[in-house]
C-alpha cells in the first residue's frame, strides 16, 4: 500500500470512527467477504458499544488489515463510507461518475464561501470586443436552459483577477471556454475546472486551437456571425439542458 493511500485510508478510519455503528461494520465485512474478520475481532465491536477510548485504535485497525488483505478492498471501502457518510472534504465537482474523490487545499487561491450554484454557467473568453456576441450567444442558451452566465470580467471581489476567476469556476455547475486564439488565460482556466470536475464545454473558432491534449474531447465550433452564433446558441441549448439534468 502506498503512502498516499494509507493516507487516504486513514481519512476513511476517522469519518467510520464518527459514524459506524455495529451493523455498518458486518456490513462492511458481507462486502467484502470478510465478516470474520469483523466479528471475530475480540474489541471492535465491544468497544464500539462501550464507547471505549480505545475503539478508535481497533478501527483503525481493522480497516488496514481489510485493505492489506486484498488491494481491492480499499475502494470498496471508499465507495461503503461515501455512500453512507459522504467524505470529510467539502465535493465541488459537478461530474459524476467518479470511482475516488480526491480532497486537496489549494497553495495558490482562497476558497470562496458558498458551494456550487446549480443554475451558473461561468465562461471563459479572450478579453476582446469581438467576443462579446459570442458571450450574449451563451447567455441566450443559457437563459432557454433555466441557466445564468458570469464571466471573471463582469464581477470584482478581490484584488486579484485570478481569485475571482477561481471563485467564479469554484460556484459554477458549468464552465465554457472559448479557445478561440490559443488564449493562455483561457488553457489555464479550463485546467482549473477540469481540476475541480467541473462539467467543461469547449468551444471555438478553428478547431486547430483546440489543445492537442483535449481534442480527444468533444467541442462545438462556431462562425462569429450572426448565423453561427445563433446555430452556437442552439448547440450549447441542448447541451446546457443535458448538464443540468
Amino acid at each position: 500500500m502506498s503512502d498516499q493511500d494509507r493516507q487516504y485510508l486513514i481519512r476513511l478510519a476517522r469519518i467510520a470512527v464518527a459514524n459506524f455503528n455495529a451493523g455498518d461494520w458486518k456490513e462492511l465485512g458481507v462486502h467484502l467477504g470478510a465478516l470474520d474478520v469483523i466479528t471475530g475481532h475480540d474489541r471492535l465491536l465491544r468497544s464500539l458499544s462501550f464507547a471505549d477510548p480505545d475503539y478508535s485504535g481497533h478501527a483503525h485497525g481493522v480497516l488496514f488489515s481489510l485493505a492489506e488483505r486484498n488491494p481491492r478492498n480499499l475502494g470498496t471501502i471508499a465507495s461503503f463510507v461515501r455512500d453512507k457518510y459522504g467524505d470529510d472534504g467539502e465535493l465541488v465537482s459537478t461530474s459524476g461518475g467518479r470511482s475516488r474523490t480526491v480532497v486537496f487545499t489549494p497553495s495558490v487561491f482562497d476558497l470562496p464561501d458558498g458551494g456550487v450554484e446549480a443554475d451558473l454557467i461561468a465562461v471563459m473568453t479572450p478579453f476582446a470586443p469581438e467576443f462579446e456576441p459570442v458571450f450574449q450567444a451563451i447567455g441566450q442558451a443559457a437563459a432557454q436552459a433555466g441557466c445564468r452566465t458570469l464571466r471573471a470580467k463582469d464581477i470584482w471581489q478581490h484584488s486579484a483577477v485570478i481569485q475571482d476567476v477561481f471563485a467564479l469556476i469554484f460556484r459554477a455547475h458549468i464552465v465554457v471556454c472559448d479557445f478561440t486564439g490559443r488564449n493562455p488565460n483561457v488553457f489555464y482556466e479550463a485546467g482549473i475546472a477540469h481540476t475541480l470536475g467541473k462539467h467543461v464545454v469547449p468551444i471555438t473558432q478553428s478547431a486547430g486551437d483546440i489543445p492537442f491534449d483535449l481534442q480527444h474531447h468533444r467541442y462545438l465550433a462556431y462562425l462569429n456571425n450572426n448565423e453561427g452564433r445563433q446555430s452556437l446558441a442552439a448547440g450549447l441549448q441542448t447541451r446546457f439542458a443535458a448538464l443540468r439534468g
